[in-house]
């Protein structure tokens, strides 16, 4: 799945300073504090430092900083966006929803925000309403990005076997974006699915010669060796995945495999 894009630039945090009168009277009373120049930018920078603390794994600290940012700031969608998916990756799905909920009040038009509530809906298999924002995203204009958009659909359409509509969306976004890492692999694992494995290994090919390997891409190219009987590469992709991903599940399966041909030869 992409990781969520947050935009804007750092911004250092301004001191406050409370007015006292001259002449040694009492300090003046102070207004609240509105929100302004000064807290929306220290909004953003908040923003900033949880997404740090969210790739250091540290969600606690994140949540404090996220929720600070939108005190500051009560119409900072990317501190909205950024909290659900802190929620998403704890698990707390309710509150993740609300979250994302509350920043499309705010932004509506968001692109990106329908995409990434979007993925967040396929994850927890509300697939109807995936597509719904998946389309709000890849049918607005103004967005740049919307191949990025169609990939996320036709992998949430993938996992609902949904195949034709998937490789639709697919090669939409491959038309506009070639090499895009995600639609690549999920257009190999189309491939493995309807037992096309001459298209999975195609697919894959042009995934490795621009990604690094994983788990997952080398599983589908294991499968889609193994299928088209081309015993070398088959062994060779699965002794990478067992040797560069030994506590992988895939490579538990590639393992239970090989037992399982040595148990069927004897």
């Amino acid at each position: 799945m992409k990781i969520i894009r947050i935009t804007g630039k750092l911004f250092p945090l301004l001191l406050i300073a409370f007015l006292v009168s001259c002449g040694g009277s009492q300090p003046t009373k102070q207004k609240p504090q509105e929100e302004g120049p000064d807290l929306k930018q220290a909004a953003k920078l908040n923003v900033q430092l949880a997404i740090g603390y969210i790739k250091r794994n540290n969600m606690e600290t994140a949540k404090e900083k996220l929720e600070k940012a939108i005190e500051q700031d009560s119409e900072n969608t990317d501190a909205y966006k950024t909290l659900a998916y802190l929620y998403s990756q704890l698990g707390m799905n309710t509150e993740a929803n609300a979250q994302y909920q509350k920043a499309i009040d705010i932004k509506s038009n968001d692109p990106d925000l329908h995409n990434n509530y979007g993925t967040f809906l396929c994850k927890i298999g509300r697939v109807d309403e995936a597509l719904t924002e998946f389309k709000a995203a890849y049918t607005n204009p103004f967005y740049e990005t919307s191949y990025l958009a169609y990939a996320n659909a036709g992998a949430c359409l993938l996992k609902q076997e949904r195949y034709v509509e998937a490789e639709t969306m697919l090669r939409k976004a491959l038309h506009t974006d070639p090499n895009l890492a995600s639609a690549l692999i999920s257009m190999a694992d189309l491939g493995i699915k309807t037992k096309q494995y001459l298209k999975a290994r195609a697919y894959i090919q042009r995934y490795h010669e621009k990604n690094k390997a994983s788990p997952e891409s080398l599983w589908i190219q294991v499968r889609a060796e193994k299928a088209l009987g081309d015993q070398v590469h088959y062994l060779k992709f699965a002794r990478q995945l067992v040797s560069e991903f030994p506590e992988s599940d895939e490579a538990s399966w590639v393992q239970e495999q090989a037992r399982n041909e040595q148990l069927r030869n004897k």
